[in-house]
């Protein structure tokens, strides 16, 4: 059956006290608007409609391959649904109805409930989650049958209604024709002059269409955000899950309360990660590599067998086998081959460091060309930035580069050269040559005795 989806991204999320509107605010590395969006489309839902209002654009700009309908009015969750009537004129389906701020929904709760709804014959499905301490929350009514009589505001409930623990999540599924059809009957009949998407739910009730309910598993799919303290928590939600994920794929995480890994990486088979490790949105790791403690990767490839400790890695690539750290520093652009040592104190920024070669410790490497089988020293400096423009240092394979040495770019340094230890190049070193380029030693016997 055909399926629409209608996400309410449009509130100003007061609670948040943020310029940032509150769709945006990310979990585990996505807006959550985003990580719903995903977890829609994932379900098997290719047409939705984000409704947005405050900060539109911006949320827009966070999922551009969505419809977006404009609530110019926040007037409640029933406005902002029939913000879509015009849209949706032509759909004779099902709708699922959720919030940007309910990010802990899984794509495969979306697909059971819709299941649900279209075995139920229900004109609506309401999701619902029973809680230990319902405080706050709209209880559901049940029918003998399990349909939903009728949902109580707390403020309205008896108190045999107050025991209830089964609550409305504010997620739910509709008869597409059906909904729109009692959108039009609701009033804003409320302190707040607002109209309520829930209100359609005792119409239908009223006319004898059936509204079924379909219990969460797992009520923590339910939470809500609208403060920073509630974003921490579904923060902590998510990163329970990935790091189970990984593990259940094969992965050793030490200590997974002390590991923070976003969406969209990858992990192999036998890699341990050790903790105070941060595992950054386009992270791609490959097996048997043992990473941490205290490493951020972002947008990082990291091949089979490699260790790095103390380092941050971004977007750039670490061949297999190779070691990095600790205490290294990855830039953007850069691409470490296999079998090559990156070690304490090294900077290597938007260059290429070819097989076996090694770069020890305190050292910086930029904008550079490394041939393999090649030994930088300690205290290297490739200065490649001449107060304009940068420019590239080349190493070819089997050079070796004393200790506190600096090579001044544009230069290039030939297959097998040996560059004695601190010297200043300026110039082309022939292959198999031996550079050197400082201030020839003076000894002045006696200079510093006193007499008497």
């Amino acid at each position: 059956m055909n399926t629409t989806a209608i996400i309410l991204a449009a509130g100003l999320g007061k609670r948040m006290k943020s310029d940032l509107p509150k769709p945006l605010h990310k979990v585990a590395g996505l807006p959550m608007v985003q990580l719903v969006v995903n977890n829609v489309r994932n379900a098997g839902i290719e047409q939705i409609y984000v409704v947005v209002g405050h900060g539109g654009e911006q949320v827009q700009q966070a999922v551009p391959e969505t419809k977006h309908v404009v609530q110019s009015e926040q007037l409640g969750t029933g406005h902002a649904v029939d913000q879509c009537r015009t849209e949706m004129a032509d759909s004779d389906g099902i709708v699922l109805i959720t919030c940007a701020d309910t990010p802990l929904f899984r794509a495969e709760t979306f697909r059971d409930v819709i299941q649900y709804h279209v075995k139920s014959q229900a004109a609506a499905t309401v999701i619902t989650a029973e809680f230990a301490n319902p405080t706050g929350y709209g209880r559901v009514v049940r029918n003998d049958d399990g349909s939903i009589a009728r949902i109580v505001e707390e403020k309205d409930a008896s108190d045999q209604e107050k025991q209830i623990k089964e609550i409305n999540t504010g997620t739910y599924c509709f008869d597409s024709k059906l909904l729109f059809q009692y959108l039009s009957k609701i009033t804003p009949n409320n302190a707040q002059g607002e109209y309520y998407l829930p209100d359609v739910l005792p119409l239908m009730i009223g006319d004898r269409y059936k509204v079924a309910a379909f219990c969460l598993s797992d009520p923590q799919e339910a939470l809500g955000v609208n403060d920073r303290v509630q974003l921490a928590k579904a923060e902590q939600i998510l990163q329970k899950r990935i790091c189970e994920q990984h593990m259940l794929n094969g992965v050793t995480i030490i200590n997974p309360a002390q590991t923070y890994i976003e969406l969209d990486c990858e992990i192999g088979r036998d890699t341990v990660i050790f903790p105070n490790t941060y595992i950054q949105k386009g992270t791609k790791i490959g097996s048997n590599c043992l990473v941490g403690p205290n490493v951020r990767l972002e947008a990082a490839q990291l091949h089979d067998y490699v260790k790095i400790e103390q380092a941050i890695v971004v977007e750039s690539s670490i061949g297999s086998h190779t070691s990095v750290g600790p205490f290294a520093y990855i830039r953007p652009g850069s691409h470490i081959g296999a079998q090559c040592k990156i070690g304490d104190f090294v900077e290597v920024k938007n260059s290429q460091v070819a097989d076996q070669s090694k770069i020890p410790h305190l050292s910086y490497v930029g904008d550079a060309i490394v041939g393999s089988h090649v030994n930088i020293g300690c205290g290297t400096i490739t200065c490649n930035y001449d107060g304009k423009k940068k420019h590239q240092t080349v190493i070819e394979d089997h050079s070796f580069i004393g200790s506190n040495t600096n090579l001044v770019a544009p230069v290039k340094i030939k297959r097998g050269a040996y560059i004695a230890a601190g010297s200043t190049i300026t110039q082309d070193v022939p292959e198999y040559s031996l550079a050197i380029a400082r201030a020839r030693q003076v000894i002045k016997e006696g200079w510093n005795k006193t007499e008497g």
